[in-house]
């Protein structure tokens, strides 16, 4: 089968820069558009910066229904490779999904530290997802919602499929319960950063991720100014300020 053709500015993309190297995760149905501001302006402070392509995003939706949770985190183990011939430390850093991609990763493979934004502990509740493994057939789409940001502004050039497979809900769901089992395993410094105004990640997520990290070295920054795009909204400059200052910490141990 051919390889689906990727969406126009939705690349992964690489930036060379000193030995340092930090790996960006994009979330849910989305792109590495979404973490591309951050991944040039870490560039432009000389960090070597890759932004990946999880598996099954960027292309089509039905490129996506064919994938598994574990074919996300190992999109991460592949960027890890990579970094791993061009640095000597990593930093793995993610949003949403990506941010519970992430914590995962954090504690399966070796790293520096590890950054989540606006991650998931778990799905908001819903009567319907017990049964999504049977219902996913006649329901095979969850419409997002109408605008989830705090500057609309902001959204201009976002790029994401235009609503939820139903059946890659069941694969999240499935990634959160494993992420839950492993937060206690991850023992590298970890950045927490979430806005108290986001709307698809309820913000009482941080905290029940804060209290199951295995760290003794963990921060959680709440940012105003932000929806849960925070890579996006204008809160990205306080979010870069603060990745920054935990990556040159971590890196200089």
């Amino acid at each position: 089968m051919p390889t689906p053709q990727l969406i126009p500015t939705a690349e992964p993309f690489f930036y060379p820069g000193e030995r340092v190297g930090c790996l960006l995760v994009h979330g849910f149905t989305g792109a590495p558009t979404e973490m591309h501001w951050m991944g040039a302006e870490l560039a432009a402070k000389g960090f070597t910066v890759l932004g990946i392509r999880l598996a099954g995003h960027s292309t089509t939706i039905s490129d996506m229904l064919r994938c598994r949770w574990w074919d996300w985190l190992a999109s991460i183990e592949d960027g890890l490779s990579i970094l791993k011939g061009a640095t000597d430390q990593v930093v793995v850093m993610g949003l949403s999904m990506g941010g519970a991609l992430s914590l995962l990763s954090a504690a399966r493979y070796p790293m520096s530290g590890v950054i989540a934004m606006s991650a998931p502990y778990e799905l908001q509740h819903d009567p319907r997802l017990p049964y999504l493994r049977w219902l996913h057939w006649l329901f095979p789409r969850v419409s997002k919602p109408t605008s989830g940001w705090y500057d609309p502004a902001s959204a201009e050039g976002h790029i994401s499929y235009a609503y939820y497979p139903s059946r890659q809900i069941i694969e999240l769901n499935a990634l959160l319960a494993e992420v839950r089992r492993s937060l206690p395993e991850v023992k590298v410094p970890a950045l927490l950063m979430h806005s108290r105004h986001d709307g698809s990640v309820s913000p009482d997520n941080a905290p029940r991720i804060m209290s199951s990290l295995g760290s003794t070295d963990k921060e959680l920054i709440w940012v105003e100014n932000s929806g849960h795009m925070i890579t996006r909204e204008p809160a990205r400059f306080v979010a870069l300020e603060a990745a920054t200052r935990f990556i040159r910490r971590v890196s200089s141990r």
